[in-house]
């Protein structure tokens, strides 16, 4: 486990001008060299030509596509591992299992230093969901990566309308600005079967809570299990209008329903 504090803090005043131009020019390049190939070949691209990456992973419903992509490239890839401590037990026993069964021997475990000064009771859910997902989630990452040039994530076009033209490589922004790292996306173009199909040929171990109604998992308190019919995504911030925790901005907000 690496504690959010222990980790050097990004003193950096932003990326430069400069920066963000080659960063930009970077990633045209990279979506263009890209464009019509597979998942796998983008993970291996952004693995050994893109700088030092990251994979960020929640060990959720579909995570274990990219963590076993991952793996067989190499398994000392960096997995950064948010536990907000209030995720689902079963997570915290499925991140162990996975990681062990594949062979994943860079496994960070990260946890925010300040919540029990900020949020002592665990109440901040219940005033401002928000504030409750930079505390525990958003803030612990961001601090995680700052020492990296980019980093993986598991988003698909087809998990909400704010995803629907994501592409394999781009500049990440946050609230605050840009940060100066890539952000590679290697299953933006998938499908729903596209997901099975690779679980499935490839005989990855579900998790145990995608057959008790999640095919969506985040943090216990804000994850609901969803009906036949209803998106993916309807149990995370149910009845609230939220869709993402802030990890993934555009246009420099948060995205929410109906953006």
């Amino acid at each position: 486990m690496v504690n959010a504090a222990a980790l050097p803090t990004d003193t950096r005043q932003g990326p430069s001008s400069a920066h963000q131009l080659a960063l930009a020019t970077k990633v045209d390049a990279l979506n263009a060299r890209f464009r019509h190939h597979s998942a796998t070949a983008v993970m291996e691209g952004a693995l050994n030509d893109a700088g030092h990456i990251a994979l960020v992973s929640s060990f959720g419903a579909e995570s274990v596509v990219l963590l076993h992509m991952a793996a067989v490239i190499d398994p000392m890839t960096p997995v950064v591992f948010v536990d907000t401590e209030l995720l689902f037990t079963e997570t915290l026993v499925y991140q162990q299992e996975v990681s062990e069964r594949l062979g994943l021997r860079n496994v960070q475990v990260i946890r925010a230093a300040d919540i029990a000064e900020k949020d002592p009771y665990g109440a901040l859910r219940f005033s401002d969901t928000d504030a409750c997902c930079a505390l525990r989630k958003t803030a612990p990452l961001q601090q995680a990566l700052s020492g990296f040039d980019g980093w993986i994530t598991g988003r698909k076009r087809f998990q909400a309308g704010s995803r629907a033209a994501l592409d394999f490589f781009e500049v990440e922004e946050t609230a605050t600005g840009p940060t100066g790292r890539l952000k590679i996306n290697p299953l933006a173009h998938w499908a729903p079967q596209d997901v099975r199909a690779y679980m499935d040929e490839n005989r990855l171990p579900r998790h145990p809570l995608v057959a008790k109604g999640y095919p969506s998992i985040g943090c216990a308190p804000c994850t609901s299990p969803v009906k036949e019919g209803e998106d993916p995504r309807a149990g995370r911030w149910r009845n609230q209008d939220k869709e993402e925790c802030g990890i993934h901005v555009v246009d420099g907000k948060f995205i929410r329903t109906g953006a």
